[in-house]
């Protein structure tokens, strides 16, 4: 068994995007489950990732990733205050790496540019002060993207019964969805009769302004794009593998 003194740190920073937001929860939960006692990893959530994983089912199962002990917390930008106190520990080489993923367009142009003005920006920033590596997963690089949407209603199909807006645990149907208030349980798709609550794939267009700052993401020191999860799941390996200095 890993002693204490070995036990790998790293840090995961989560943006507002649905798309890899899935991908990106599972490598990390497969992570913890096959490296145990081996990893400590700390989530670091900014307040649209906190809306986004809400919707999509996700956010109460983020403790499985962290549990809560000592470098093992969920730290929520909603809670820390406009210092970012927790991004410190980047400052003080508190981790052997830091991943985002997913990166939303709006984190990867703040960073390209030099801002730190978020809980995730200010961690990458103070990652490199730091001497951590840096790993981002940005969901636009180029070309068109699918992109999973959380459930909606559709209107060509719905009758207005309202039995989804009674059933919802939350009161977040009232003839629309409130995305602030769903928790993305899918009771309202199961009740639906008429199957009008739907999810599914919409198609983007990546714009030109995401694909040059990509590329000068590339260009910058200790900072890895990645391209898609797979490379993540590689450059996760790759760092809770590596041998203690």
């Amino acid at each position: 068994m890993t002693s204490q003194a070995r036990r790998k740190k790293v840090a995961w920073g989560i943006t507002g995007a649905g798309h890899y937001l899935t991908e990106s929860f599972d490598l990390f939960v497969q992570f913890k489950d096959t490296f145990g006692v081996e990893v400590s990893i700390t989530t670091f959530v900014s307040r649209a990732a906190e809306e986004v994983a809400r919707v999509y089912g996700l956010f109460h199962y983020l403790q499985t990733i962290s549990p809560g002990d000592y470098m093992e917390e969920v730290i929520l930008e909603s809670a820390q205050g406009w210092s970012y106190p927790k991004t410190g520990r980047f400052s003080r080489g508190n981790y052997d790496a830091l991943f985002i993923s997913p990166t939303t367009s709006n984190t990867v142009a703040k960073i390209a540019y030099g801002i730190a003005d978020s809980l995730i920006t200010n961690a990458v920033a103070h990652a490199i002060k730091g001497g951590i590596p840096v790993f981002l997963v940005p969901v636009d690089i180029e070309g068109r993207i699918e992109s999973p949407v959380p459930y909606f209603i559709n209107r060509d199909i719905c009758v207005g019964c309202e039995r989804c807006q009674e059933a919802c645990p939350h009161d977040a149907i009232n003839e629309q969805i409130d995305y602030l208030k769903c928790t993305g349980c899918g009771l309202c798709k199961d009740i639906c009769d008429y199957n009008a609550i739907q999810g599914g794939q919409v198609m983007l267009v990546v714009r030109d302004i995401d694909k040059q700052n990509v590329k000068r993401l590339r260009k910058m020191e200790r900072i890895t794009v990645l391209d898609d999860p797979s490379q993540l799941e590689r450059a996760l390996r790759n760092v809770l593998t590596e041998e203690a200095g």
